[in-house]
């Protein structure tokens, strides 16, 4: 009967973290339609992603701290309720405004559910064999949800329109609040003499907004602007106020700055911040080609995306035994490598290309080369760092995927659109010049996998050869 109740808690906790994961990639089919519905402008739209995972990745690290010195079964059922009710929220739009506050409000639920549902697992399951397969299932929910996401958001979004791959959460999301009552155990708080540092999380939250609202911006202002330099200028003075009270005056700092001492923590954030500002982008435009360009219907773009989302899991799994037979560095460097030849072989994209000639066998290799990428960048992050420190460095990794992830589609966005308004403006045809937009946006994005790739075999030169056995 303990054996039924531990695993009937992992599939609830875990389908909470499916939900979460499945809300980064669900709205990219969506995107057309919500673009059509609500009338978002061709950078607009972009904020339909950003507000989730800026909202996310600015309070993930708040979030982890809450649920040392909180009962995590509460952090657990308020992050829940909150992200089900932000997902009706969204469904309900009638405005871009709401939309964008809704999805918000939406990332900031998801970071709670992400940090509370970890803490349980790891504190639900006795250390060894038991927790390993606790833990290894909750992370196989990323790749799940990731590849889910695409076909199971192509499904909704052609049978019920858009707002349906939001109101598939308020049901699960019940479903998650009733069974967490019931399986998991109550619990006083931890460590109460501890400080959440809320201006931490305000202040990067804030600036990184800031920022990518002033990169957005520079498509139909410029980048000399006053729209554009004081958003640019205000997010730089948040930032630098962030380092300032992470370093100086915090007494539980969110994010201490001296993890960042460490040399081969600072080469694996980069090295996935310059991954996944690319990998962002893939999805977006990949999505806006296929429906726009193409004329596919949501389902069948679901479906195109399957292929590039399993490989991204099948990359994930495989990644472990490469790293050991080869090393962390190697295995690095061959995933960005991967992945700036997709990105080069989805830039010959045309118009009047099939899905076969440059979207699937580009696509298919970003997707691998990230699979191969994230893991052992991962490993280097945590490699070395102290065991109180671990979460602590898992977390900077994951915030550095969002972050990279929101300011690469920011400025990718940007490029792109800016592209097609001058070839438009000269008299291209728009289908031609819209294609060209993203035939740039994936250039800049070989680009940038290709500075990842450089960082990765230059800064990690002589360490994290050698990987435990456990990793």
């Amino acid at each position: 009967m303990q054996r039924l109740r531990k695993d009937a808690l992992l599939l609830t906790v875990c389908l909470a973290q499916f939900m979460v994961i499945l809300d980064i990639s669900i709205v990219n089919v969506a995107l057309p339609k919500i673009h059509e519905s609500l009338g978002f402008s061709d950078t607009g739209l972009q904020w339909v992603v950003n507000a989730y995972t800026l909202s996310f990745a600015g309070f993930l690290m708040l979030a982890g701290r809450a649920t040392d010195f909180l009962p995590r079964r509460q952090v657990f059922l308020v992050g829940v309720a909150l992200f089900a009710a932000a997902s009706l929220g969204c469904a309900l739009a009638d405005g871009q405004g709401v939309l964008i506050g809704a999805r918000a409000i939406q990332g900031l639920g998801a970071a709670v559910i992400s940090a509370a549902s970890l803490a349980i697992v790891t504190g639900s399951f006795a250390e060894g064999a038991e927790r390993n397969r606790a833990l290894g299932l909750w992370a196989a929910m990323g790749g799940v949800g990731g590849s889910a996401g695409a076909l199971l958001g192509g499904a909704l979004t052609q049978a019920f329109d858009w707002p349906a791959i939001f109101i598939l959460n308020v049901p699960v999301g019940i479903a998650v609040l009733i069974a967490a009552r019931r399986l998991i155990p109550r619990q006083s708080a931890v460590a109460v003499e501890r400080k959440l540092d809320v201006p931490g999380a305000v202040l990067i939250s804030g600036g990184l907004t800031a920022i990518v609202y002033g990169i957005v911006r520079t498509d139909t202002l410029g980048w000399g602007s006053l729209g554009v330099l004081v958003p640019l200028a205000l997010g730089l003075v948040l930032l630098g106020l962030f380092a300032l009270v992470e370093g100086k005056l915090a007494t539980d700092p969110l994010i201490p700055l001296d993890v960042f001492k460490m040399p081969a923590l600072r080469a694996a954030n980069l090295v996935v911040a310059l991954l996944f500002a690319a990998m962002f982008g893939m999805w977006y435009f990949v999505s806006l080609y296929l429906q726009e360009v193409k004329g596919e219907d949501a389902l069948v773009a679901g479906i195109s995306f399957l292929p590039m989302t399993l490989l991204v899991f099948a990359g994930s799994a495989s990644a472990p035994k490469l790293v050991a037979r080869l090393g962390v560095r190697t295995t690095l460097g061959i995933g960005m490598s991967l992945a700036t030849i997709g990105f080069l072989v989805l830039a010959t994209v045309e118009a009047s290309s099939a899905y076969e000639v440059a979207i699937l066998p580009g696509g298919m290799l970003a997707a691998l080369g990230t699979g191969w990428s994230l893991v052992p960048a991962t490993i280097v992050a945590v490699k070395g760092v102290p065991p109180e420190q671990n979460g602590l460095a898992s977390g900077v990794v994951n915030t550095s995927r969002l972050v990279g992830g929101t300011l690469g589609l920011a400025v990718l966005t940007t490029l792109a659109t800016s592209r097609t308004n001058a070839l438009v403006g000269g008299g291209t045809a728009q289908l031609s010049a819209m294609t060209s937009g993203y035939r740039l946006a994936f250039l800049v994005g070989a680009g940038l996998c290709l500075l990842g790739g450089a960082a990765a075999v230059t800064l990690l030169r002589g360490r994290a050869e050698a990987v435990p056995a456990a990793a």
